[in-house]
Parts: C-alpha cells; sequence; structure tokens
C-alpha cells in the first residue's frame, strides 16, 4: 500500500474543509519553497512517539494531548509558549503519580494554525462574508480582502512553527522540566482556598519526590527527572502545507510528514473516500481519528483498516468526541467493533468540541462540570467494556483566560468578557486545565486500585 502511493494522490479525492486559492501560480510558488525547506520534524522522532504511543495501546502508558484551538500569528510569543508547555508539564506529573505508568506528552502546537468550520460562510451586520478558517489561510478581521486565502500565510506558519519547536526542545532538555521544578509550581495551585480537596495527592506526590531525593535519585544523577520528551501535533486539514513537507526517511525509505510528530483527520473531514484520509493513510507517523456521534461501525472498521492495515499498536489513536451525557449511547459500540476485529488503538477522551454553548452573556463556551462529565462517562464506558482509556485531548491554554465557565476559580458567565482572547473555540485556563489533570488523576487512581482488587 505504501510504495503505490504517492503525496499528492489526495488531489484526485473528493476535498471538504479547504480553501479555493485564486492565485494559482502564488499557492504553487509557495508549495515549491517549503518543498525545499528542511522538515520541521524527524522521522526518528516521529517513530519513537508511535513506539510509545503503542505502549499506551497495552495499557502501559496514557495521552495527554492539549493545546491552542488555532495557533494565532498575532499572539505568537515565548511567554505564551511556555505558559502552556509548563502547565501541561504540571498535568503530566499529577497523571502520572494517579496512573502510575509513563505519560506521553503531545502538544496542540507548531502547527495547528487551521480550522474547520461549521459553514463557510459567516453573516454580521447583513454583511456575508467567507468564514475565517485559521491564520494559515486568512485572517480574522472581518473585511473580505482579510477573508481571501492568501498562500504566502503557509510560510509564516512554517517560520512561527519552526521557532516554537526550537523554544519547545531548549525548555524539554534544558533544565526547565526539572520535575522538582514542575511539582513546586503545582504545590501553589494546590494550596489556594478553594484547592484544597486537590492538597492531598499534591502532598503525596510531594512525598514520593521527598523520598527519591533523600534516596539519591534527584536531576543530577537520573536524567530523565530533569529531562522530558515532549511531542507536537496538529488537524491535517491544509494538504498543500502538508504535501509540501512531506519528505521521504532515508534510514527507512518511507514518506513522514514532516510538519509535525502527530496528526489527526478531523470529524468533519474522515470520509473513507476522501483527500484527508488519502493523504494520511501514506505517511508513517502516528495518526489521531477524531470520532464524533455521525461515525458509523462501518465506517470505523472501514477507516481502521485504511488507516493502519498493519493492526500495527501507536499507529492509530481513536480520539472520542460526543458531548456530555452522550458517550453511553454511541463509544460502546465503537469499543465493540474494535475488539471483534482485534485492532489495536489507543482510546482517548475529547471532551471538548461535543460541549460547546452560547452563553447568556452571548460568548461561546464551555462548562467546566461538562468537560468533566465527558471524561468521566469516558471512563466508565471503558471499565464496563473492559476496555483501557488510553488518554484525554484538551484545548488548553497557560494563559488566565476567561473563556469556559467553572472550575476552582468559578468562572461565570458575567466573567467570560474579561479575558476572552481565543480567535475560534473556548480553551481551559491555566487553573482548570491542571484541576482536571487532577480529577482525571483520580479516575486513573481508582481504576488501578479496583483492578488490584479484582486481581487478589
Amino acid at each position: 500500500m505504501t510504495k503505490a502511493w504517492s503525496k499528492s494522490d489526495w488531489r484526485a479525492k473528493p476535498r471538504v474543509q479547504m480553501p479555493d486559492y485564486l492565485d494559482v501560480p502564488a499557492l504553487n510558488a509557495v508549495e515549491a519553497q517549503l518543498a525545499k525547506y528542511p522538515p520541521l520534524v524527524f522521522a526518528g522522532e516521529a517513530r519513537k512517539l508511535k513506539r510509545e504511543l503503542g505502549q499506551v495501546a497495552n495499557g502501559q502508558g496514557f495521552l495527554l494531548q492539549g493545546g491552542d484551538c488555532a495557533e494565532s500569528f498575532e499572539e505568537f510569543t515565548a511567554d505564551n509558549i511556555r505558559d502552556t508547555f509548563k502547565v501541561m508539564l504540571q498535568m503530566a506529573v499529577v497523571l502520572t503519580y494517579g496512573a502510575k505508568v509513563p505519560v506521553v506528552k503531545v502538544g496542540r502546537m507548531a502547527g495547528q494554525f487551521a480550522k474547520p468550520r461549521s459553514a463557510p460562510t459567516e453573516v454580521i451586520g447583513g454583511v456575508e462574508l467567507p468564514s475565517y478558517r485559521g491564520d494559515i489561510i486568512n485572517e480574522l478581521d472581518f473585511t473580505p480582502e482579510s477573508r481571501i486565502p492568501n498562500p504566502q500565510k503557509m510560510l509564516q506558519a512554517y517560520t512561527q512553527s519552526a521557532a516554537s519547536l526550537n523554544l519547545l526542545r531548549a525548555f524539554s532538555q534544558g533544565g526547565f522540566a526539572d520535575i522538582h521544578r514542575v511539582h513546586s509550581w503545582t504545590t501553589g495551585f494546590a494550596e489556594a482556598d478553594k484547592a484544597e480537596k486537590y492538597r492531598e495527592l499534591s502532598n503525596r506526590i510531594q512525598d514520593a519526590l521527598d523520598f527519591m531525593t533523600a534516596a539519591g535519585i534527584n536531576s543530577d544523577s537520573s536524567h530523565q527527572l530533569g529531562t522530558v520528551d515532549f511531542y507536537t501535533s496538529h488537524e491535517a486539514l491544509l494538504l498543500e502545507y502538508e504535501e509540501a513537507l512531506c519528505r521521504i526517511d532515508s534510514t527507512s525509505g518511507l514518506p513522514v510528514a514532516g510538519s509535525g510528530h502527530m496528526l489527526w483527520i478531523g470529524d468533519r473531514t474522515r470520509q473513507p473516500g476522501g483527500a484527508h484520509v488519502e493523504f494520511c493513510k501514506g505517511v508513517q507517523n502516528p495518526i489521531g481519528l477524531k470520532c464524533g456521534p455521525s461515525i458509523s461501525t462501518d465506517d470505523l472498521k472501514q477507516l481502521i483498516a485504511t488507516l493502519n492495515p498493519e493492526n500495527e499498536a501507536g499507529r492509530l489513536t481513536l480520539i472520542a468526541r460526543f458531548g456530555a451525557g452522550k458517550v453511553g449511547d454511541h463509544l460502546p459500540k465503537l469499543i465493540r467493533v474494535v475488539e471483534e476485529e482485534g485492532m489495536k488503538v489507543v482510546w482517548c477522551c475529547d471532551p471538548m468540541h461535543g460541549n460547546t454553548i452560547k452563553s447568556t452573556s452571548g460568548y461561546k463556551t464551555r462548562p467546566f462540570e461538562s468537560v468533566l462529565r465527558e471524561v468521566r462517562e469516558f471512563f466508565a464506558v471503558h471499565a464496563a467494556e473492559g476496555t483501557y482509556p488510553g488518554g484525554v485531548h484538551f484545548e488548553m491554554t497557560g494563559k488566565d483566560v476567561t473563556e469556559c465557565t467553572g472550575g476552582v476559580r468559578a468562572v461565570t458567565d458575567e466573567d467570560l468578557s474579561d479575558r476572552y482572547h481565543t480567535a475560534c473555540d473556548p480553551r481551559l485556563n491555566a487553573s482548570q486545565a491542571l484541576e482536571l489533570a487532577f480529577l482525571v488523576a483520580g479516575e486513573l487512581s481508582g481504576r488501578r486500585e479496583t483492578a488490584q482488587a479484582a486481581s487478589i
């Protein structure tokens, strides 16, 4: 299958959620320029991530995937990258303690610039214009000129992604990620007035770290305590960009997407005979597949067979996104067909996209309680089916935004206007993201204790 595949085969398939560029020569010139650039990520890194996700698929790891709804050119700063990375590290420490397995850390970063939209156009004040599709395609300003797809934006996205990856690699390996430093940040959260219910778990983590230090195990004696592996991911939506950065791995001779370590196919672009599936089936990177309420068991079987024909553990992550109160209606039948077919996948929960509502103040938001409810339903279904809930997928930021309501700091509808900065979907702020990690850690710990009791 792979040898017969060409990175441009998607062009002969039906395409959705992609722009029609008016200046085709300019588009061709940008694609040719990108094709000369170095890849943003390397084949060996993608293979390592696949191996780690293979451990998750076998119940020996846990996936934490998180980051921006859509990255912005305007808000691109070192501080924003640092703050989101910092919260991801804090979440990972808490989840590692709860799950007692390694946590695979994958950011929605350094490439998450394009967004699918529910409608091709939008109307404001009686004026209808093409929808904003992310900074890699057009601009947020509501003017006819801003909404014209501009291929030059792909070059800016590449440059920003390269700079982001450079900083993330430095943070990952340069001492910033030392586990003792990371937990000291988390301790500050747990000591807040309304976070006392998380203090006990935080203290247990601190006791474990103190014991390790007393035993002579610290970042000086163990490289693993001072550094982390951190990977990037994004939705493979703009296929001209993806094709231009696709490379042949000199080690294996196989094609690899050079735009990010992991790509995913969205719920709106997962047509079995469509362009996005056609492109993703040929690259060797780990692939995610968003599974919403409309996916059928037949389509799922066909998609898994297409995207992971060798049934390789770690190749395919199924990202369930149904909405609170709906998980039990959809997830069990998908799990059963996967189990019946003997397919090796990572099951991941995206509790964000099915829980978007319009607040009384007019802002698009996501209630923290709905997000948490969907996560709990995801764990409950897997417990009932005897399968492994392998990960969580959040839209979040390290900034102190007010976009999702609820949490220990109790963001209300009236608070949303204070710091509502997202260009697309509402994100969890740093406090909400870390609180959710504590709650998921509790679910993981409870599941482990139940399994241990059953084995006695």
